[in-house]
């Protein structure tokens, strides 16, 4: 319990011992710690005397912040905050807070992987290498990506460092953002596309770097998604639901797209009778991008110095989602 001065700070299970550390530095601070993804009841009690919140997958909304009355801070430990009722929160004045660029090149990285594996045919090559049945591996020739046309979906912190990775590896890299100057997209050497449904037609690779709103909610459903180019690649790391799930099937089952690398679905855990699971050309991750050794340590690092900068009173408003709340 704290007492007098003392601030708790409750955090996830998943926080990196790299973030822990800043926050046992201070004699001022408590830790306790919850289960990232537990029912309700058991978080809720965990809220119940918290300062600050070091959120992991667990949503947040009117019956958390009900849950903490004295809570000051809600820091992510990451970028997405879709399952954050940020209403909730204004009406507390309470802010949100992310990591900023703490996990931009681990999923920068996860997309061009997946690039990469389904170019390279990989979870075919490796199937027949495990099979000992190598008269198929000329059936589907892997490609070249130097030349090929990548869409880029979001010139954010993950999507613009995406398309400089593309770009190393002799890609030709268009961006579809309208939130970013066409100056800001040029400077960095790409071509600007402002229609989507114009510019799909022409891509080999479409990467998907968006937030989820409602104005992406569905943004590539089955019109868009009959509107790519035949043959091509569809890469989605950014959330589940900005890809139409049956949508993508369809396209996948009649040969419209050739390939799909999935890190995030519209429920989680995908379910087993989820029909893409079975689909031999869809290359997946468990929505792991953004975790890697790296990202981890500096993603909680930052939500420790997030949390910090609030109960000190000085938030660092570069970081916070809905600023608002701090005037």
């Amino acid at each position: 319990m704290a007492h007098g001065n003392r601030r708790r700070v409750v955090v996830s299970d998943t926080m990196h011992a790299a973030g822990l550390a800043v926050l046992r530095a201070r004699p001022d601070i408590d830790i306790a710690t919850y289960r990232a993804g537990e029912p309700g009841p058991a978080f809720h009690a965990a809220l119940s005397e918290a300062h600050g919140i070091a959120l992991s997958v667990n949503p947040f909304g009117p019956a958390e912040v009900a849950a903490a009355p004295h809570l000051r801070v809600v820091a992510r430990i990451g970028v997405g905050y879709d399952a954050v009722d940020i209403p909730a929160l204004d009406r507390r004045r309470i802010p949100l807070m992310t990591t900023g660029t703490a996990n931009s090149t681990s999923v920068a990285e996860a997309a061009l992987t997946m690039m990469l594996m389904l170019a390279k045919r990989h979870v075919r090559m490796d199937a027949i290498v495990r099979s000992g049945d190598w008269s198929k591996r000329f059936a589907l020739p892997p490609m070249e990506v130097d030349g090929k046309r990548v869409l880029v979906i979001g010139h954010g912190r993950i999507g613009s460092r995406t398309a400089r990775l593309c770009a190393a590896l002799g890609m030709v890299v268009t961006v579809h953002d309208p939130y970013v100057a066409d100056a800001a997209i040029t400077a960095a050497g790409h071509a600007v596309a402002p229609d989507l449904d114009a510019a799909l037609p022409l891509a080999d690779f479409v990467t998907i770097h968006c937030p989820r709103s409602a104005e992406t909610v569905g943004l590539f459903d089955a019109a868009r998604i009959a509107r790519m180019k035949e043959g091509a690649f569809l890469v989605n790391t950014a959330r589940g639901g900005i890809v139409d799930e049956a949508a993508l099937h369809a396209a996948l089952q009649s040969g419209r797209l050739a390939g799909a690398g999935l890190d995030v679905f519209d429920r989680e855990p995908a379910p087993r009778d989820n029909p893409l699971l079975s689909h031999p050309g869809l290359v997946f991750a468990p929505h792991m991008a953004g975790v890697t050794e790296e990202a981890l340590a500096a993603m909680s690092v930052a939500t420790a110095r997030n949390i910090l900068s609030v109960l000190d009173g000085a938030p660092l408003r570069e970081n916070v989602i809905n600023p608002d709340v701090l005037d």
